[in-house]
């Protein structure tokens, strides 16, 4: 998983409004609450934002349409892979509607230009794994991936159960294989891709 390395900022014009953007590393929701105080403005029209942090996303139109601000940055941030990251896109009207598809391609364009500029590096190593269970095991077997914050990549079906492809913490594979056993009754498999 990549992350940031040092905060990052860019600016640009779109008929006649200001966008600004401000990416950080963060890896707390009081972190992100810090730095969303650091750089948002009050005078300004509207101050959007987006973080993912530990698997976990949120995201605020802050008045802009709904669905046009705060998750096409989030949409910017999740395409990078990018994990414990906030951007804030700040918005001083210039007087010219831009539109739904306007706006969503101001606030995702300025979130991608003001994430190009940062550096990106490596959070923690990842790996893949393929995991097999019976049917009675699948909600288990989810339960217990979402609590370890595994990503799920792709779930097929065959004559004997559920055979999904994971990726996750490198690290947390020995606690998350004995956690399957326990959920599963020993019934699951978990190898390396």
């Amino acid at each position: 998983m990549l992350t940031i390395e040092s905060p990052a900022s860019f600016e640009e014009t779109i008929r006649k409004s200001r966008f600004v953007g401000h990416a950080a590393c963060v890896s707390t929701q009081a972190e992100s609450l810090d730095f969303y105080e650091s750089v948002c403005d009050p005078q300004a029209t509207h101050n959007c934002w987006a973080w993912r942090i530990d698997f976990q996303v949120r995201s605020s139109d802050d008045g802009e349409p709904s669905g046009t601000a705060g998750r096409p940055i989030l949409n910017v941030i999740e395409q990078r892979g990018l994990e414990n990251v906030m951007v804030v896109v700040t918005r001083y009207f210039g007087g010219i509607k831009l539109g739904a598809g306007g706006l969503v391609r101001a606030y995702s364009g300025t979130a991608a230009k003001c994430l190009d500029r940062a550096s990106v590096i490596e959070l923690f190593q990842m790996a893949e794994y393929v995991i097999r269970t019976g049917f009675e095991w699948a909600s288990s077997l989810h339960g217990t991936l979402d609590q370890f914050g595994a990503e799920k990549l792709e779930e097929t079906y065959d004559d004997e159960g559920v055979i999904m492809k994971i990726r996750c913490r490198e690290a947390q594979y020995a606690n998350l294989l004995s956690s399957l056993r326990d959920a599963c009754r020993g019934q699951v498999s978990m190898l390396r891709c």
